[in-house]
């Protein structure tokens, strides 16, 4: 495998490959913008772009100072990799030290695509991306302004060039889902390229292939059952004991929270939790609009409601831009019903996990 495909096989996101063309009919980007961007890129600066996932914050990969920027403007921790992203038709085998054949298969079933690969770095890739580990991070994203930006940029960089990206928010908070999102986290510290909502809406599924098996660090709308359905095996799937797991992104106990204290529980404890709060005490509630109580909570005079989908990849789709509201609501605390704890909800569980977490004791 010498080169990312250019649309797959249908397993994750719409691939469309032709953004020069969608891009001034739906109202993204021109090609002449498109290309100013990969410039700044080129001269170092940071390009905020969406991406089917989320918008990313977009700096050379191969510029330790201009990756450093990324680290500076988000207050990410050095230790904390980002993902390099690819132009669909470069080659992945330049960043790698072995490609192998389980990424090769996992390549054409899943790229362009939400599908992160762990590899180990190859020697000449500055260790900026990596956060000091011996990995790297790597993904082809299918969104048609993030693979018309990525390749003008690989043009500038003789088809080499490739895009540290990590999500475009302060680190720890929810993560952007459109361009004003970004604007309302940088400003106008950063130059941005608006593609519209993003549409998976939650980070990338991350499969670490470093250590010779395959090992789910994140979920995301890849799951493990269609990486089994490609390799002929399950990944291992996270459980805390793995001291050799590599560090990637998004992964920390506590993530992609909001500013606003936010809890997981039941309705009916949540009903007990409305109740015990006075009038004036204004409260949030997400939760799945057909449940028996969600009429109680809507009748509630100090409670915004907030109807979520009924389907996990429409939940996922909407997660974040749910949360970025209640947090400009002036809303004492969220209150969110937990999700069944099935395959299809793993993904937005682990996001509201993560998110609970930032504001449970000890973290």
């Amino acid at each position: 495998m010498s080169a990312t495909r250019q649309r797959n096989d249908g397993h994750g996101a719409p691939t469309p490959t032709s953004a020069d063309s969608d891009a001034p009919t739906r109202g993204w980007p021109a090609p002449a913008a498109i290309d100013a961007a990969a410039r700044r890129l080129d001269a170092g600066e940071l390009v905020a772009f969406p991406t089917e996932t989320v918008y990313g914050l977009g700096a050379d990969a191969r510029n330790p100072q201009a990756v450093a920027r990324i680290y500076a403007a988000k207050g990410r921790p050095p230790t904390h990799p980002v993902i390099v992203h690819l132009a669909p038709g470069d080659d992945p085998g330049g960043w790698v030290r072995t490609l192998g054949s389980e990424a090769c298969r996992l390549i054409d079933a899943f790229w362009p695509g939400p599908l992160t690969l762990i590899l180990k770095r190859a020697d000449a890739i500055p260790d900026a991306v990596s956060g000091g580990q011996d990995s790297i991070g790597l993904r082809c994203p299918s969104h048609p302004v993030a693979q018309a930006l990525l390749r003008a940029f690989s043009d500038l960089q003789h088809g080499h060039g490739g895009v540290a990206a990590p999500s475009a928010n302060k680190f720890g908070h929810v993560s952007p889902t459109t361009a004003q999102h970004v604007r309302d986290e940088f400003g106008d510290s950063v130059h941005v390229l608006d593609g519209g909502a993003c549409d998976v809406g939650i980070e990338s599924t991350i499969i670490d292939l470093s250590r010779g098996f395959p090992a789910l660090l994140r979920p995301g709308r890849i799951t493990p059952q269609q990486i089994a359905d490609v390799l002929g095996a399950a990944p291992r799937l996270p459980d805390g004991s793995d001291a050799t797991v590599p560090r990637a992104s998004g992964t920390l106990k506590a993530h992609y929270a909001p500013r606003t204290p936010l809890a997981l529980l039941p309705l009916e404890a949540i009903l007990c939790e409305v109740a015990a709060h006075a009038p004036h005490e204004r409260l949030a509630v997400i939760a799945r609009a057909g449940l028996p109580q969600a009429e109680a909570l809507r009748a509630r005079p100090n409670l915004q409601f907030v109807a979520a989908p009924d389907d996990p990849h429409a939940y996922a789709r909407e997660l974040y831009r749910m949360l970025r509201e209640l947090d400009g609501a002036n809303v004492l605390r969220i209150f969110i019903e937990p999700l069944p704890a099935t395959a299809e909800w793993a993904a937005v569980n682990d996001r509201l996990q993560r998110a609970a977490a930032a504001f449970e004791a000890g973290v």
